[in-house]
Order: C-alpha cells, then sequence, then structure tokens
C-alpha cells in the first residue's frame, strides 16, 4: 500500500471466494476394553461436527469457510469479493474502485459484475461498496492483484491508496503426449497417447477429456468398451483421481476424406490437434485445461512408396493366389521405374509373371496400381520378398523383403474370407 502521512477515510477489504469445505473431525478411539474408551467417547459425541450416529465417520455434518488464500491452479476461475467501506463521519465523493491483475510485464483490467471501473457519486458514513470480480487464470507463476481506491473529500482534496495481493498460479495436470504413425504399417492412422497425471494435493474428476483434431484429421477416441448392453467409459463414471495418480487417454486420427497423400508426406511436421481437459475439485469447482497445438513428426518415406492394397490373408499351398500392391510417387519430379520379381527357394513364397516391368512418368503425387502373382510352396505362415524397385535417373535400387504375409495350408480346412484392406497393409520406402 502507498505510505501517506494522512489516514484514509475508506478501507479497502478483498476476499477470495472460494467453496466451503468439510468440517473434519479428530478421531481418537480405542478398543472397549480399555477404561478410556468411554471418555474418547464422550469427548467425540460433544464435537458439535460430529454426525449425528456416525462419530467415527471422519467428515463432519458441517460447512467451514476458507481458513486460508488457498491454492489457485492454473485454468480454474479466480474469484474475489472487494468492499470499500467508510469508516469515517464524512460524506465522500466521487468514488473510483479499479482492480488490475499483473502478471509479469502483462497488466490485465478486471470487470466485475459493475464492470471494469466502479464509480459512485457519494459514499455516506458507515456505508460501503461491493464488487465480484472472476477472472479464468491462463498462465502460471507470480500473479499480484491490484486494486486503487480514490476519492473525494467534503474540502474537495483528491485522495487515492492502493493495495496489491500477491499469490501463485500452479499447474493442475502433468500432460505428456506421443504420437504412433501408422503409415509404415496398414494405413495413413495416427495414434496419440495422452498420460494425464494430478499433480494437486486433492482429488479430482475427470469430466471431459476430447481431442480437437486439425482440419485435416478425424479424431476417434478408444476410451470405452462396447458391449451387448452399450457403451462405456474405461474408468467408470465416476473418473476420479487422487494425488499423483494417472490416466492413460488414447486416440485415434485418420485422414480426411480428400486430403491429397503426396501434400501430406511432404510436410516434415504435421498439427495434429489440441487436447481439452475438464475437470471439477472435491467441491464441485470447475477447471478447464487446454494444451497449445500438438505437433508430431512425419516419418521419412523418400521418394516412392510401396502398400499392399488386396491379398488374401489364407492361401493353398502350391495354388496361385493375386497381390495388389500401390506404388506411389513421393518426390517433387516424375520417375521412371523398373519393377523386378527376383525369386529364391529360401523364401516360402514364389513369384509367378513377367519380371522387369516398367512404369514410366509417375508424375508427382499420383500413383499406379499394379496386379502380381504368387504361389506358396512352403506351409504356415509366410513373407513376401524378393519385389525391386529400380529408380532409372539415379539408379538407385531398394529390395523390399517381408512387406507382407500369407498362411498357407495344404488343404481346405482353414476357410477365411479374403482380407480387401482400405488402405496400405504395409508401407515400404526407398529413402
Amino acid at each position: 500500500m502507498e505510505s501517506r502521512d494522512k489516514e484514509h477515510l475508506l478501507a479497502l477489504k478483498v476476499m477470495r471466494l472460494t467453496k466451503l469445505s468439510l468440517y473434519t473431525t479428530h478421531l481418537v478411539s480405542c478398543d472397549s476394553s480399555y477404561f478410556s474408551c468411554n471418555i474418547l467417547a464422550n469427548e467425540v459425541e460433544k464435537d458439535i461436527g460430529s454426525p449425528k450416529d456416525l462419530e467415527l465417520f471422519n467428515s463432519g455434518n458441517l460447512l467451514m469457510l476458507p481458513q486460508s488464500f488457498g491454492n489457485i491452479y492454473l485454468g480454474e476461475t479466480f474469484s474475489c469479493y472487494m468492499s470499500v467501506h467508510n469508516d469515517s463521519q464524512q460524506k465522500v465523493t466521487a468514488v473510483h474502485v479499479q482492480a488490475d491483475l499483473q502478471i509479469g510485464m502483462q497488466k490485465i483490467v478486471l470487470a466485475g459484475q459493475r464492470g471494469n471501473y466502479s464509480t459512485f457519486t457519494e459514499l455516506n458514513p458507515d456505508h460501503s461498496v461491493d464488487d465480484v470480480i472472476h477472472h479464468e487464470v491462463k498462465e502460471i507463476g507470480t500473479h499480484i492483484l491490484a486494486c486503487t481506491v480514490s476519492y473525494t473529500t467534503v474540502n474537495g482534496e483528491k485522495m487515492h491508496f492502493r493495495k496489491f495481493f500477491k499469490f501463485q498460479v500452479s499447474k493442475p495436470l502433468d500432460v505428456k503426449t506421443k504420437f504412433y504413425n501408422a503409415e509404415d504399417y496398414c494405413s495413413d492412422e495416427v495414434y496419440l497417447e495422452a498420460p494425464i497425471q494430478n499433480i494437486t494435493y486433492a482429488p479430482m474428476c475427470l469430466e471431459r477429456v476430447t481431442l480437437e483434431p486439425s482440419n485435416n484429421f478425424v479424431s476417434h477416441q478408444l476410451n470405452t468398451i462396447e458391449s451387448i448392453n452399450g457403451v462405456y467409459q474405461v474408468f467408470g463414471e465416476t473418473n476420479c483421481i487422487n494425488p499423483l495418480d494417472s490416466r492413460q487417454y488414447l486416440f485415434c486420427l485418420t485422414p480426411k476424406p480428400g486430403t491429397v497423400t503426396y501434400s501430406k508426406l511432404s510436410k516434415n511436421v504435421t498439427s495434429i490437434g489440441k487436447l481439452d481437459i475438464v475437470w471439477r475439485t472435491g467441491m464441485g469447482e470447475k477447471g478447464r485445461l487446454q494444451t497449445s497445438q500438438l505437433e508430431r513428426m512425419v516419418p521419412g518415406y523418400g521418394e516412392i512408396r510401396l502398400a499392399v492394397v488386396e491379398i488374401p490373408g489364407i492361401v493353398k499351398l502350391e495354388k496361385l493366389f493375386p497381390v495388389t500392391v500401390r506404388i506411389t510417387n513421393a518426390c517433387d519430379r516424375a520417375l521412371d521405374l523398373l519393377l523386378t520379381l527376383n525369386n529364391s527357394f529360401t523364401n516360402g513364397i514364389l513369384w509367378h509373371g513377367i519380371s522387369g516391368q516398367k512404369i514410366t512418368n509417375l508424375e508427382k503425387g499420383s500413383c499406379v496400381y499394379v496386379s502380381l502373382e504368387a504361389i506358396a510352396v512352403r506351409p504356415g505362415l509366410q513373407g513376401l520378398s524378393g519385389l525391386t524397385i529400380k529408380e532409372l535417373f539415379l539408379n538407385r535400387i531398394e529390395d523390399f523383403a517381408d512387406f507382407a504375409h500369407v498362411f498357407a495350408t495344404l488343404d481346405d480346412e482353414c476357410k477365411l474370407p479374403e482380407l480387401t484392406l482400405p488402405a496400405s497393409f504395409q508401407s515400404l520406402s526407398i529413402k
């Protein structure tokens, strides 16, 4: 507060508004065989906060006003009550009250129910003016609440004073993210794993955890269990987290229909979206936290991407089966390619057909579908190998090994429908 030799006529009081808390009883009990059992039981019954017929229950039947300023966490709403009281016997005029919140070099003017600034023409003796201020906390660190009061005395003298209230804002949750790119396996999906840990000193209930995807993706949460009775949350209807406990969330992101594959492959960093987390504390106080834009590093695909589009899951031994592959040009120029099929008797799958097929003038971002045939010569789970693609301009050769698998059987005992994949079963690249 600014020091003045003259005593001020008005007094300013500021109190933080928080939810009430349950009265807690201090229980001291012992076995009924001890002589002090009745004495301790009588003391518990005399406690006015002890619930009737539940004397050994820790929570009482009374509510308590806040005993301290308490903890303020990021994402919560800071509320305070301001009261300016005329302690003198004089009437003052032109009363002006202003509240500012200082965060580092930033200054925010807080708006109460009366607006940004509260101005009153006069304030009689023993009267007061009140206001309530709400502010959503969006930054961590030291916050300073500065309250300024100015007024004019009956003698026409202009007076003013300020009060400062300092408090710390902490982080309530520790959110970590990890991305799993499925491009190298069976699709263009991206999986996001988000462990969320409660780093406060009290339990909280996670009300909602959602992923707001970017414009290029559609998000699907994988945190539910489907049954014949309906869909249930993995963590139950009430997702309560104790201090230092964690919850593991998983989301699947798929590219929106119409997204150009080439433009996505050429980027080094792709924006995924934002996590939106809503929670409530023990007495129902609501908090909300939204992460910054999440970004992941796209794997390097090189200039060519090979993807299996169609392949049967089970094949019959020594019988031909079809294989359809997609070859995509992911570089900035047109490519001329040579597709070669190499057989080795150490492999369980042999290629059947003409080797040395040329693919000319494959434009950037475009793809071509190639139909091939193969035959299984060994039973069991076998991998497809021996497919070679040569880039004719730079004479770069890449041999693709075990880029798909089939199960070869001697008879028709195992009958499963053919597996047709909407996206690549496995993708391999020339780097």
